[in-house]
Formats: structure tokens, sequence, C-alpha cells
């Protein structure tokens, strides 16, 4: 998860900046700086971007490790300024056939991070871009109806209980259940959901699909929690996911990973009132463009999103009961 600030003001604009943090990994041991790198190059299938991808002892939070990051001459040519949203077409990816491209589009942005990302190791980082593969991969194929007070799921996957949220049955695997939940290709119906709890089932599915490929025995233990009790909204935050920047320390505007869940504000105070227009949460597909997890062929370029949630203040209205709504119909020629 990201947040944003309306105006960034860094040296890094004026082409003053320091250079990019990138990643560090943890857990090398005694290996040399230049053999960790050359092990991250191959692992990776990157040894094409060696003479970009740069190296040298580094330290974060939780200890000390090698730093790795897109040098400068390329950030600036293939993302100036920071900007990843033409990463795909200017490197010539073709993301949408091909999962090796959709996760170099993953790897030359976090390289850039201008945060510093921390892993504990090269297996942890290599899992992270493959959950990002798998999160996109997800986003692409969900379909959902919005609703902000109803919640539907498969009856013959979930059950719920007030206190624990929508429960897995017995003998139903887990990814299963998320997929026939959220891919209408594979149900044959739209389930009811708000954008929030959208964005949690596709990115558990994306953990649950890495954790099932390289880790079973925590992928059962994942699966086994979901047969109790749901991690739902900010318990979900705060065991699954790693915010980037802050409001003091924002992450430039239009630097987006693949994979990465936004929250687009609604600056009206009036409709945001609106049950549900509060904002809009959605995933970040890459090559410029976002979910749009109600009509699944259509994603939101970044400008087409800014300007739905600016004409919500047109459709605004109350109800019979004197609630705020938002008469999306209206606003749609608006848009």
């Amino acid at each position: 998860m990201r947040k944003l600030q309306e105006t960034y003001n860094t040296m890094e604009q004026t082409g003053q900046g320091p250079a990019s943090r990138g990643i560090l990994l943890r857990g090398v041991g005694s290996h040399s700086t230049e053999s960790v790198r050359r092990v991250f190059l191959e692992r990776l299938d990157a040894t094409d971007l060696a003479a970009h991808i740069h190296a040298e002892p580094g330290q974060g939070p939780q200890g000390h490790g090698v730093r790795l990051w897109l040098d400068q001459p390329a950030r600036q040519a293939w993302a100036p300024g920071h900007n990843t949203m033409q990463l795909a077409s200017t490197l010539g990816l073709r993301t949408l056939d091909s999962d090796t491209d959709l996760q170099r589009e993953i790897l030359v942005t976090l390289l850039m991070s201008p945060t510093g990302l921390d892993f504990p190791s090269l297996d942890e980082f290599e899992s992270a871009i493959h959950i990002r593969r798998n999160i996109v991969q997800a986003a692409r194929r969900t379909t959902l109806a919005f609703d902000t007070e109803a919640a539907e799921r498969p009856q013959d996957c979930w059950t719920y209980h007030e206190d624990r949220g929508f429960t897995l049955l017995p003998d139903v695997p887990l990814i299963d259940a998320l997929v026939k939940t959220t891919q209408p290709e594979v149900s044959g119906r739209l389930y009811s959901f708000s954008c929030y709890r959208a964005t949690e089932y596709v990115t558990l599915l994306g953990i649950a699909q890495e954790l099932a490929r390289s880790n079973t025995e925590l992928f059962e233990r994942l699966q086994e929690v979901w047969r109790q009790r749901a991690i739902m909204s900010e318990e979900f935050h705060t065991v699954f996911l790693r915010e980037q920047g802050s409001m003091e320390t924002p992450v430039p505007p239009l630097y987006y990973v693949p994979g990465d869940r936004v929250w687009f504000r609604n600056p009206d105070e009036a409709s945001a009132d609106a049950c549900g227009f509060e904002g809009s949460w959605v995933m970040y597909l890459g090559n410029g463009l976002f979910t749009n997890f109600w009509k699944q062929h259509q994603p939101y370029t970044l400008t087409r999103k800014c300007v739905e949630i600016y004409h919500w203040r047109h459709g605004l209205y109350r109800d019979e009961q004197g609630e705020s709504q938002i008469d999306e119909v209206r606003i749609e020629p608006l848009i």
C-alpha cells in the first residue's frame, strides 16, 4: 500500500536528488557483494541488466546485507522522476502476454524504490516478485458487484459468522474458494463486494498461490486460519502489507509497482459522506493501468480514475431515509 501527497517536492525533481535506494537483501552470510550481485542477476534472469544494476554493503532496520539498485542513467531514461507508468512500453515489455515481461517490470520498479525495501533473503525477494505477479494476474480476472452493505460468497465454499467473517468450509481449498469468489469466468456469477474487501481477496490469493508453490507448511497454516476466522481490515493491513511512504515523506506521485494496493481519496467532503464513496481502493496492474473491479475489461488509467472520483460530487443526492448516495448513471456521461 502507498501514501501519496498532492505536492511532492524533493531535489529529485530538479535532477539533484540522491541515488535510488533500491532493495536490501539480508541473510547473505559471508558472501562477497559481487557474488551476491551475480547470483541475484542469474536467479532473476536479469543478466542483460548487469551494466545497470549496482551493489554495495548496506544496512537496514533489521540488519546488514547487500543493497542493489538501478543506476541513475537507466532510471532517468526509463522512468524519469520515478514515473514508472510508461516503463513497460519504454522497455518494450508485453506484460499482458508474458509472465517473464511482467516480472521484469516488477523487478525494475523495485530496484528503483525511492524508500528502500528490506528483504530477509533472496528467496524472500523472489517470492515477493511472484506474489506481485500473482496479484496482477488475479486482479485482471476479477469482476465483482459493488455493494457496501451486502456481502455474498459461494455457499459451497464459505460460511458466515458475525464475529469471524466469512470462513472456509471444511475440506474446501483456500485458493479454489478465492478464485471462485472473485472470477466470474469460473463461478458463472458476480458476488457483492466493497472495493476494500476486494483488494484483500485478490492480495490473499496472490500470497496463497506463492505459498502453495514455495512453502507448503506455511500455506497450510494460512488456510487453517481462514477455516477459523477471516483476517480483515486493519489487521489484514498489519499482517500482510507493508506501507510505503508517509504524509511527511511521500513516495513520488507517479511511482507505482505492479501489485501495489492504492487508495484514491475523494477530496470532496460532501460526496465523501456517501457510504462507499469516501475513496476507491484499487490494485496497480502495471503499464499505467489500475483495476476496475466492476468492469474487468475497462481498467483505469490514472487520469480516468481521478476524473471519475472528481465527478462523484455531481451525482450526490439524498435517498428517502436522508442518507447521502451517488447516482453513478447520472455522472457517467460527465466522465
